[in-house]
């Protein structure tokens, strides 16, 4: 179950894919380099403002928007002084939307899928990357393995899917980044502190025949070449961007964040995914809509009876056109940026909440 919950943890880093996933025989070529080259490569430390906090409102209900960002500086502290105003003073926390794995299945029967499970991490006839890549790609990860997983054999027989995300975790981690930066610590932290009850915004599976479930995904696992390829693409040519758009979360410049480019690793593993057979047959190919509904309802229901609430959404659904309160706005409610707030300055004073959520030191 830990494999498939992995699986689904990558239909999260993102929304729905945005084009074919592509089972390329060759790798494609490199992106054109961007003005991000000239960004310093050093991920920032000590005090730090922080990212502005999003408004929705409508008739003196009111609720905070914190836009989440991973990577972020690895060694980043936040010391959140102004969302511990905004938490002490809501009724309740909207945690961010997100998959939950629920299998039917008692102890006896978890060790039992537990050899299955591992199993299906490989590739099929024991086969290794070198046999199912094509020789150019199967060269450029020989190159990155050695630089940030070193020698470990056993990777070689995973199914390309799971060496890429191993290599993308090894790789941010040496660029000075880390998955979520203690973000979800500090927030359980102060709403622990002031008693305000966090509200899941789970997406949930039922896996009702776990065995069968690992069966399909062997039976039908992603072809997932096209993955695997952005996946180098990003780890080679992508770390300063990264980086940039880490300092960028942590210093509340959210005009770089929208200007800095994001990879194309995620689109493509999710189209991997998302297009296999085994995740129609779990119910998994519409994730992301089905993700995007459930934390809809958990707001739309927080705003009608809470007087201010805090919530989180990962950064990209608050900058894109299309973004989950992009739905609260067809609804009446009134969705302001931290720019729009800084340029009205009257409008924050129903809450008397800042735009600045916090700061980050070292």
């Amino acid at each position: 179950m830990r494999l498939l919950a992995g699986i689904v943890l990558l239909l999260l880093c993102g929304s729905a894919p945005t084009f074919a996933q592509s089972a390329a025989a060759t790798a494609p070529p490199a992106p054109a380099p961007s003005d991000v080259a000239d960004l310093a490569a050093v991920v920032v430390s000590g005090v730090q403002p922080g990212p502005g906090l999003w408004k929705v409102s409508k008739g003196g209900h009111v609720m905070w928007v914190l836009g989440t960002l991973s990577p972020l500086p690895e060694n980043m502290r936040w010391q959140s002084h102004e969302l511990d105003q905004v938490i002490s003073q809501s009724q309740q926390v909207l945690l961010s939307p997100s998959v939950k794995l629920k299998a039917n299945v008692g102890f006896l029967g978890k060790m039992f899928l537990l050899p299955s499970a591992y199993s299906a991490r490989k590739n099929d006839d024991g086969q290794t990357l070198q046999q199912v890549l094509p020789p150019p790609v199967y060269a450029r990860w020989q190159v990155l393995k050695q630089k940030y997983i070193g020698d470990n054999r056993g990777i070689e027989r995973w199914r390309p899917i799971f060496a890429a995300q191993e290599l993308y975790q090894k790789a941010i981690k040496a660029n000075g980044l880390s998955k979520t930066g203690g973000i979800q610590a500090d927030i359980d932290a102060l709403a622990t502190r002031y008693g305000v009850k966090e509200v899941p915004t789970d997406y949930q599976v039922v896996i009702e025949h776990p065995g069968a479930a690992l069966k399909a995904f062997k039976n039908s696992a992603p072809h997932d070449t096209t993955c695997f390829i952005r996946t180098l693409d990003s780890v080679e040519q992508d770390m300063t961007a990264m980086r940039a758009r880490a300092n960028a979360w942590a210093t509340g410049d959210l005009q770089a964040l929208r200007k800095l480019p994001d990879s194309e690793r995620r689109d493509a593993c999710v189209a991997a995914i998302a297009g296999a057979g085994f995740a129609r047959t779990l119910g998994l190919d519409d994730v992301p809509a089905k993700q995007r509904a459930t934390w809809l309802a958990a707001a739309r229901t927080a705003l009608g009876s809470n007087a201010q609430t805090f919530a989180m959404l990962p950064m990209t659904e608050l900058l894109k056109p299309d973004g989950y309160l992009v739905a609260l706005k067809a609804d009446g409610y009134q969705v302001e940026s931290p720019e729009d707030q800084d340029e009205d300055p009257a409008s924050d004073s129903s809450a008397g909440t800042p735009a600045h959520a916090g700061t980050a030191s070292e």
